[in-house]
């Protein structure tokens, strides 16, 4: 069996491509020529998450942040490793209850704001049982 330039890549088009170009093969058959030049697929979890370990997904159930683009149903991605900022939108747990609010913080207070004209701004007092679960950082919508 002659093969011209057997140690290097030797394709030159699928009508010239036979079975004697494929340079390596195994007991169980050989691979595709197109598995070299295959992309891999999407993973979602490399592209949504940035620290695994603190990284939750929540469901919501209220309607307190629909000008935001959160609904009731869709899935929030929460980071419990990101810091607030202001503007970031929050889940916080307020004596015992969790809540999705934007965060704002100033020199003096610290507000939760809903993006919602039915809500009003909730006033964080050095009273409250008041804690940061962790900052959203994607939203999952089904349609």
């Amino acid at each position: 069996m002659e093969v011209e330039n057997f140690s290097g890549s030797s394709y030159t088009g699928s009508k010239n491509f036979s079975q004697h170009n494929v340079h390596m093969a195994n007991a169980s058959g050989f691979g595709a020529a197109a598995d070299d030049y295959m992309e891999r697929g999407i993973d979602l979890n490399e592209q949504l998450i940035r620290n695994k370990p603190a990284t939750f997904f929540m469901k919501v159930s209220s309607n307190s942040m629909i000008n935001a683009g959160i609904f009731d149903g869709d899935i929030i991605i929460v980071d419990k490793s990101i810091k607030p900022q202001n503007g970031k939108i929050v889940v916080a747990v307020i004596d015992g209850e969790m809540l999705i609010r934007r965060y704002e913080k100033t020199m003096n207070r610290l507000r939760l704001i809903p993006e919602t004209s039915k809500l009003a701004v909730l006033e964080v007092s050095e009273f409250m049982d008041f804690k940061i679960w962790g900052v959203v950082t994607y939203i999952i919508r089904s349609v």
